[in-house]
């Protein structure tokens, strides 16, 4: 019996999900076909281009890699990174065995102190492997959710970690509409309406010229796709899944102005084969199917638990399909901050599931020195038990140098796009050295906005000792509090 198929939007689908399409570079639309008996395979319908661009400056968004040399020695300063050679160059390590397959099940911890950059080396890392290979990012306090056990929102983090690139080849008919015909009959539930009976449609390419006829179940399709004559399509031959490409660049009907993208008229044959690649999370075949093994899992919510027998059942087919050579394994990684705040619970899971063939590679941060491991009145090194601790290879990080620290403001400043004189800048450096680099970097856009007053493009001396006066660091809020401690509630 062939299962339902389920066809999902892409903006339905986990953030984490990425796409490749193999022969079919301007292709922007994604075919395929449920998976025999267990497994369903959640379908990309349509990729829009978006014609304005978000751009924002996040606290990591200069990073563009680790900044290795080809004998994995780190520079100086490269790709957004400063200093931390010595994890750097750590963490070059483990991508080359992430990437040779060599660190399935295994376990790395980032420790030291704040703002020390064990986020942005993590981030590194993700840069490293590039878009194909799964990077789920974490706090481990959002293990602790109303919505779900603990252990469930762990082990649904590690499988969208966990990535499977399926290929599949198909019949496909591609080509430009030079011609379309519909054959309208009256609505059998509304005879002032006309329908598509059928319809006549003619593909062509640079080489060849063909005519079909297909049913209303197609032809309806045409209609509110939009189709018409000059457009370039994919026709899946099995499915009857259409995809619109763009408007052939040799069609008769153009505008000047258009949201539409100008495609080539392809070359070969109209009916040929081509090979779709794509890649899926575990976590996205765990949910497709899920939704399926009920009628009534449909009006639950998407964070709700998934069954261990649809886990197993999902597991079961993706073993059979990469031993046939359709699907291969892309293990993924896992970042874990603030892993100090995960219980000695989540910590015992965590061992028993490294030991998965279905591990992702985990990754965990803590700035943590001997702490309380959480649920128990242990203390261990990190606040992680010593047996999971055995498990992982360590990266250590140190305090920035004075340098360092002016390097970094410098380049954050031009990332946010502010100038800063060279006086701004050693007083930055100052403060960044007193108090922390955080603090120093988080006054850049205060001192910049005070630069605006002065209707000024560059921020100066006076800029940042303004807006130090109103911000406090760290220091200045504890002093803060001893002198109105009296006056503070102690609850």
């Amino acid at each position: 019996m062939c299962p339902t198929l389920l066809l999902y939007e892409l903006g339905t689908l986990n953030s984490s999900m990425s796409l490749k399409l193999s022969n079919v570079v301007s292709t922007k639309r994604l075919y395929s076909q449920a998976f025999p008996l267990t497994l369903v395979i959640p379908m990309v319908s349509e990729i829009r281009e978006i014609s304005k661009t978000f751009e924002r400056i996040s606290a990591h968004s200069h990073i563009r890699g680790l900044g290795l040399d080809e004998d994995l020695k780190a520079k100086d300063v490269a790709d957004g990174l400063v200093g931390q050679k010595k994890a750097r160059e750590a963490a070059g390590i483990i991508v080359r065995l992430i990437k040779e397959g060599k660190m399935a099940g295994r376990g790395i911890l980032i420790a030291g102190p704040p703002g020390t950059g064990k986020t942005a080396i993590a981030v590194a890392i993700s840069k490293e492997l590039g878009k194909d290979i799964p990077f789920v990012q974490v706090s481990a306090s959002e293990f602790f959710s109303t919505e779900m056990k603990k252990t469930e929102a762990l082990i649904q983090a590690m499988r969208k970690a966990i990535g499977v690139r399926i290929r599949e080849r198909r019949i496909v008919l591609e080509g430009e509409v030079v011609g379309l015909d519909y054959n309208m009959v009256p609505n059998p539930y509304n005879p002032t309406q006309k329908v598509p009976e059928s319809a006549t449609i003619t593909i062509a390419t640079k080489d060849e010229k063909r005519t079909f006829s297909v049913g209303s179940r197609i032809a309806m399709q045409f209609i509110s796709s939009g189709i018409e004559v000059g457009d370039v399509i994919v026709i899946d031959k099995e499915t009857g899944r259409i995809g619109r490409l763009g408007k052939s660049n040799r069609a008769k009907k153009k505008y000047d102005i258009e949201d539409e993208e100008i495609v080539d008229v392809p070359n070969g044959r109209v009916e040929k084969e081509k090979e779709f690649t794509y890649v899926v999370t575990l976590h996205d075949l765990d949910e497709a199917n899920a939704r399926r093994s009920s009628i009534f899992s449909l009006f639950s919510p998407p964070s709700r638990e998934i069954d261990n027998e649809v886990r197993q059942a999902v597991d079961e087919k993706v073993k059979s399909l990469v031993e046939e050579g359709r699907a291969e394994l892309v293990p993924g990684v896992l970042f874990i901050d603030e892993t100090h705040l995960m219980d000695i619970e989540l910590f015992a899971f965590m061992n028993r599931a490294m030991e998965s063939d279905m591990a992702p590679i985990i990754i965990l941060a803590s700035n943590r020195g001997f702490a309380k491991i959480r649920g128990t009145d242990i203390v261990a090194p990190h606040g992680i038990p010593l047996d999971l601790l055995d498990r992982l290879l360590i990266i250590t990080t140190e305090p920035y140098s004075r340098e360092e620290i002016k390097t970094i403001i410098e380049i954050r400043a031009a990332e946010s796009g502010i100038m800063l004189s060279r006086e701004a800048l050693e007083k930055l450096t100052e403060i960044g050295e007193k108090t922390s680099l955080r603090y120093a970097v988080q006054l850049l856009a205060p001192a910049n906005e005070y630069a605006k007053l002065r209707k000024s493009g560059k921020v100066e001396i006076s800029d940042v000792n303004r807006a130090a006066e109103i911000f406090a660091d760290v220091t200045q809020s504890s002093e803060y509090l001893k002198k109105w401690e009296e006056k503070l509630l102690a609850h």
